[in-house]
């Protein structure tokens, strides 16, 4: 994965179907592809299990909508577990997310961080738990 850009490394995985999908989905691949020093908190398929079917329905219907919820997912800078101690990450989307550490557990807003620090040619991947929503 550390050869290949941020959404030809992820689409490899097996978790990571239904993110590969909604950044296909949004138009955000090249984007994605071509960024520089980026960290995604990618939720594994089981996170959008966790939305009911109407609104994994409603999120894929919507372009821009799907497009801001991934951005949503996307900081700025390549981050390690050392960053992630208790700060404040601005995204691609504009907004922020907030990362907390308690012991071995990093919580990025209401999602738990399942493993990471997973480097592509471009980016720094963590797998989450939830979709987060901005």
């Amino acid at each position: 994965m550390a050869k290949d850009p941020l959404v030809t490394a992820i689409s490899s995985n097996p978790n990571l179907t239904k993110m590969v999908a909604a950044i296909s989905r949004a138009q955000m691949t090249d984007r994605l592809e071509t960024a520089k020093d980026i960290t995604l908190f990618a939720p594994v398929d089981a996170a959008f299990t966790k939305l009911s079917a109407a609104e994994q329905q409603q999120l894929f219907a919507d372009r821009d909508k799907l497009a801001q919820v991934v951005s949503y997912h996307v900081a700025m800078g390549r981050h390690s577990l050392a960053d992630l101690s208790d700060t404040v990450l601005p995204t691609l989307q504009g907004g922020k997310l907030t990362i907390k550490r308690s012991g071995d557990i990093y919580m990025v807003n209401e999602a738990t961080v399942l493993c990471g620090n997973i480097q592509t040619a471009n980016a720094t991947v963590y797998f989450i738990d939830t979709v987060l929503k901005p």
